[in-house]
Formats: C-alpha cells, sequence, structure tokens
C-alpha cells in the first residue's frame, strides 16, 4: 500500500483530535474528486511498519490526546489497500484502548467483500458512497455530496 500524507494532529477529519491517514488508490475515480492524485496506487510514499507504529504511537501519546484514527484517500477499502488496512485498524483494536476508527470509502455497504466487511465491522463511523458533484454540499458535515451515508456502528 502507498500513502500520500499522515497528519499526527487532525481537527477536520471526523470528531475531536485525531491521526489521519490518506492512502493511495481509488478505482472510483469521481467526477469532481479533489484529490485525483490519490486515484493511482503507486502515488505518495510506501506505507512502512515504522509509519504504522508511529501512528500506534502517536494514539497512545498522553501529551496530545487523539479521540481516534481517520482512514482516508484515495480509499482505504481499495483492492491493494486491505492487507494494511486490516492490519492497521487490528492494531488500532488491540494497543489503543478507547480509540476510535472513521473511515471513508466509495465503496456501499452492500457492494463490499468479505475481506472489506471484516474490516468495517472494526470501524466506529463509516461514510460510504461516491462522491456525485451533482449532489455536492459545502454544508453538509463529514461528506461531500448528500448521497454519501454516515454509518455509526453497529454497522448493518
Amino acid at each position: 500500500m502507498n500513502y500520500l500524507s499522515y497528519h499526527s494532529v487532525d481537527v477536520v477529519n471526523g470528531q475531536g483530535t485525531r491521526c489521519t491517514l490518506f492512502v493511495a488508490g481509488c478505482e472510483h475515480q469521481c467526477r469532481g474528486c479533489y484529490n485525483q492524485k490519490s486515484w493511482r496506487c503507486d502515488s505518495g510514499h510506501p506505507y512502512t511498519d515504522d509509519l504504522e507504529q508511529q501512528i500506534i504511537n502517536d494514539l497512545n501519546d498522553s501529551r496530545i490526546r487523539r479521540k481516534g484514527l481517520s482512514l482516508s484517500g484515495g480509499d482505504p477499502l481499495h483492492p491493494d489497500n486491505l492487507d494494511a488496512v486490516q492490519r492497521l485498524v487490528e492494531r488500532v483494536r488491540k494497543e489503543c484502548a478507547g480509540k476510535d476508527i472513521w473511515m471513508w470509502t466509495g465503496y456501499q455497504l452492500k457492494e463490499l467483500n468479505p475481506q472489506q466487511q471484516a474490516i468495517v465491522k472494526q470501524v466506529d463511523t463509516l461514510i460510504d458512497g461516491k462522491f456525485e458533484q451533482e449532489l455536492a454540499d459545502p454544508k453538509l458535515q463529514w461528506r461531500g455530496s448528500s448521497n454519501q451515508i454516515i454509518h455509526c456502528q453497529p454497522l448493518q
């Protein structure tokens, strides 16, 4: 997996102060996407064990309290990202007590394959659906277009 950027302190992508990872790779390629450079899986930088450990360390850092982890992109549920994202969310669940996980994906819940479903079951808040430019509304919180749905645990 590759990633475009990692923000160890973020207050925009989800509730509270968070760590946010923007992954590379998106097959949806929505018209009007604000992050077209994220479409290619080889964009950005290789995701490493060191970065993963840094995310865990940042989430557990008591000097700057983070509410949780946000995963965006690109698309964290792109087939090329599944193994690394699954490992990361499993580590957050085991090693970062009380931290929540937010995720944005262009897939809809009903479209997910078994591995994607296994990842989503560990996510507290999922924003799903492709960005649709004709339904874009800057007044929406946490999503870009009105077709996108905010799901909170338990995800159905």
